[in-house]
């Protein structure tokens, strides 16, 4: 299975690839405000990087529970200097985060090369074009409703089920807006519009998605529902969020996304091992 992502191609079943997250915001719900400057965020790339991340992924407007939208002015002028001082300097792919086809758009011409859209549920194909037209990959996540709105009534009659027949349908249209299968990555959605039982059942039947011949990303770093299972609190969730990595990569995800990468190459790496009786360089 292939993954192209502008100059980028990644071959998989691999070992997991770790995408490290870089909030340049000052709301987040893990890191809020911490590299909200261009010098603080690109260092904090860079740091991850060199911990072993192999995609950055920049993002300038929260999508935590709530969240309200940023001008596309705003999250333009947090993410564009530093996705051109990081291409520069990293030999990794730079992942945007956004659900605004012109940032997007932007962040490709500055030298991004995979668009990370919580928004897939989205009717117009702008967004997709913009991929298209690029060569970018693209994450497609699923979220039922917006980060405004999504946690007020979330309801699935059987979730796996549901997000299966989402991918299937946003599959066809990004083939229609003329994204190639090799550049769509898919991701379930943690916490986007899900229940705690929705987030358990979909960690625990990640398989369930393979069906696509797709890689599959898991986001589940530091979110509410690890503390709402242990009781910890956001500052002591890193154990819980090594075990869905752990658990997520045995069941074929292909990229985690995390904010904490060194924990989570070791923890990953010595449970591949474990399984099967090897180790990553």
């Amino acid at each position: 299975m292939l993954l192209r992502a502008r100059q980028f191609e990644y071959v998989f079943p691999s070992r997991a690839l770790l995408m490290g997250v870089v909030n340049v915001t000052p709301d987040s719900f893990s890191d809020g405000g911490q590299f909200f400057s261009t010098d603080r965020a690109v260092a904090r790339a860079l740091q991850l990087a060199a911990e072993g991340a192999d995609f950055i992924d920049v993002g300038g407007e929260s999508s935590r529970p709530g969240a309200r939208p940023v001008p596309e002015e705003e999250e333009l002028r947090r993410v564009i200097p530093v996705i051109e001082q990081l291409a520069g300097k990293l030999a990794i792919a730079i992942s945007i985060d956004t659900i605004k086809p012109a940032v997007a758009r932007a962040a490709l011409r500055a030298g991004a090369s995979v668009i990370n859209d919580i928004a897939a549920n989205r009717d117009d194909g702008e967004m997709w074009r913009v991929a298209a037209e690029n060569g970018a990959g693209y994450v497609c996540t699923h979220m039922q409703g917006t980060p405004e709105n999504m946690q007020k009534n979330p309801a699935y009659k059987n979730v796996v089920e549901e997000i299966n027949e989402f991918f299937g349908g946003r599959l066809a249209r990004l083939a229609a807006c003329g994204v190639q299968a090799e550049q769509v990555v898919l991701d379930v959605g943690i916490g986007f519009g899900k229940r705690l039982e929705d987030n358990l059942q979909l960690i625990a039947r990640l398989g369930a998605f393979t069906k696509w011949n797709r890689p599959l990303l898991l986001g589940a770093s530091r979110k509410s529902f690890t503390g709402q299972v242990t009781g910890a609190s956001l500052q002591d969730r890193l154990p819980a969020s090594l075990a869905c990595a752990c658990w997520a990569a045995q069941q074929g995800a292909g990229i985690i996304r995390t904010h904490d990468v060194a924990a989570t190459r070791q923890a990953v790496g010595m449970t591949r091992w474990l399984a099967r009786g090897q180790i990553d360089a």
